[in-house]
């Protein structure tokens, strides 16, 4: 298939197939459904392959950014959907827990800003190149994370 075409249905399979032939190692589709596609790619290709996934395969919306605190690394998971097809990736970066940092995606989804913003906030994990990281939704005070594993709630040793 060719990687640098655009295409503005991808069936699941063309999504498989092209982003293995395109990015090799850097992405692993670790399983499909019927209009899902779920895959790990490398922290430094996120912003790389997120830019193919718009431009080449028109996803047009990120569904949503998010945290996962594994306790020995941190995760990013994104959605990002496509309104031709309704089909959607699910794509997962792993973090080392003491280098939390990711390039930002919101240059190309502007509604990702939000929710990369909203994950550094709840979790500490940083997004590179972002516009505006600062806290949504807790005070500017907050010396913590309060959705990381490590968090104690009151009463808790």
């Amino acid at each position: 298939m060719d990687t640098y075409s655009v295409y503005q249905k991808p069936l699941t399979e063309e999504i498989c197939t092209l982003l293995k032939e395109r990015f090799g190692d850097k992405v692993n589709v670790t399983k499909t459904e019927e209009r899902r596609v779920y895959a790990t790619v490398t922290r430094d290709a996120v912003f790389e392959v997120c830019t193919y996934i718009h431009d080449n395969l028109t996803f047009e919306h990120m569904t949503s950014i998010m945290g996962n605190d594994m306790v020995e690394n941190m995760e990013v998971i994104y959605h990002i959907s496509n309104y031709f097809n309704g089909v959607m990736i699910e794509l997962t970066a792993t973090l080392p827990a003491d280098d939390l940092h990711v390039e930002s995606t919101a240059s190309i989804w502007t509604g990702g800003n939000w929710h990369e913003r909203e994950t550094h906030e709840l979790f500490g994990i940083v997004f590179d190149g972002h516009p505006k990281l600062e806290r949504l939704l807790t005070p500017d005070t907050y010396e913590f994370y309060p959705f990381r594993k490590s968090y104690k709630l009151r009463g808790q040793q």
